[in-house]
């Protein structure tokens, strides 16, 4: 399952080019030291091609980058933060390898969430992923436990976007590292188990404008009221520039999804819908968990804190990619200055018989098929060669699992059949 090369050849690296070897450049501003290593030296590298010195085309932070730039050049800088919900077991890589990863025992039973008593079960490894946190340059705002067997969730504090998105792929590699020396093995995968909520990766974000300003808080004349001429009573205290911003996120959402959700197992997180607060239709709504994208915005927070939450993707998304179709489908919107063509989810929820409401992908093979359409948004706003590229990879994803035998076809069809 682990480590093994494309059957079919990628654009990258393949059979013509002889595989050849990347150009990594080090970034010197991502420097830290690994507490736990005796705080050996750390960077982070950005890839590009030996031949022509330009970005690979599927180079996370490469592609974060252009996010950055393309806000950039409207006068506009990219801030955000993520949360991850993970499930944590009292296992070792070895011991999960041999129970052949089932039957694996949770850090601590039952559902208690936001609980005073669980994380004193576990205080040191609960201590020691908040602390070495903070010696790794990983700022953290919020640590509990949350809902499910063995539960923790992390909130890392709102930063500009290539920050967070190098603390985000960081905290899981310091996770797993603490993880190994409190003998606990922690899971960023989205649905562990079909009968309990999945481990959700929610994501904050907000613009800042020349000034410092958010660009989605109101002007000062409006606060009081809210916007006159906002699309729906949801959108009245975010700004013209915060409603087109979600209304490309929306317009994009179906086409990048596997951006947001890159496995097989993170679509059946998202199968309960609304029961499990993981949204799989296209939806926003003023402070809906229930919504794909949340409003956070006045009168539940001051104007320098509104913000949208997007709640499609699952704890194993990779956040640079996350990140990025957030970033460049909302900059699409205020590029294009897209309009809201559907009403929040409240509607929806007063009105079920209305039958506008667009569903996500139900699988990485259709979202998959969504984003290498020749006329998909994806490739509007990320190009072909990305497309074609990381669409590759996650078709071969599916191959493999299309290939697979699993315990459930078993149990069901072999006295069945």
């Amino acid at each position: 399952m682990h480590d093994s090369v494309y059957p079919r050849e990628l654009a990258i690296s393949n059979k013509e080019n002889g595989y050849c070897d990347l150009l990594a450049s080090i970034d010197l501003s991502t420097f830290r030291r690994i507490p736990w290593e005796n705080n050996v030296p750390f960077f982070l590298v950005s890839f590009f091609d030996p031949k022509t010195s330009a970005p690979i085309c599927a180079d996370p932070r490469g592609v974060l980058r252009k996010a950055v730039d393309n806000a950039a050049a409207h006068g506009m800088e990219c801030i955000s933060g993520v949360e991850f919900e993970y499930f944590n077991f009292k296992e070792t890589p070895e011991s999960a390898a041999q129970k052949r990863f089932t039957q694996l025992q949770p850090l601590t039973p039952g559902m208690h969430g936001y609980s005073l008593l669980r994380t004193q079960l576990n205080q040191e490894y609960f201590h020691a992923l908040f602390d070495e946190s903070l010696k790794f340059g990983i700022d953290i705002e919020g640590h509990h436990t949350e809902t499910g067997p063995g539960v923790l969730e992390t909130a890392l504090a709102y930063t500009s976007v290539m920050r967070m998105a190098d603390n985000a792929i960081l905290y899981k590699f310091l996770a797993k590292s603490v993880g190994l020396k409190h003998g606990v093995l922690p899971s960023f995968m989205a649905k562990p188990w079909g009968n309990l909520p999945g481990c959700s990766g929610h994501i904050h974000v907000s613009l800042k404008d020349g000034e410092g300003r958010n660009a989605f808080s109101l002007s000062d004349v409006e606060r009081d009221r809210g916007r006159a001429n906002a699309a729906f009573e949801d959108t009245r205290y975010l700004s013209q520039i915060g409603e087109h911003f979600l209304a490309g996120v929306l317009a994009g959402l179906p086409d990048v999804m596997p951006m947001f959700v890159p496995t097989i197992n993170g679509y059946k997180r998202l199968v309960g819908g609304e029961a499990f607060w993981a949204p799989n239709a296209v939806t926003y709504g003023y402070d809906s968990r229930a919504a794909s994208v949340r409003i956070i915005s006045p009168p539940s927070v001051p104007p320098s804190a509104t913000r949208l939450e997007v709640r499609v993707p699952g704890a194993d998304m990779n956040p640079y990619f996350a990140l990025s179709a957030i970033f460049q489908l909302g900059m699409r919107g205020i590029a294009k200055q897209l309009k809201l063509t559907t009403p929040p989810i409240s509607t929806y929820q007063s009105y079920p018989a209305r039958k506008e409401v667009i569903l996500l992908p139900g699988s990485l093979a259709d979202a998959t098929n969504a984003m290498m359409r020749p006329d998909s948004i994806a490739r509007e706003v990320f190009g072909d060669e990305f497309v074609d590229h990381f669409g590759a990879t996650r078709e071969h994803e599916v191959r493999l699992w299309n290939a697979a035998v699993t315990n459930w076809e078993v149990e069901r069809y072999l006295e069945l059949a």
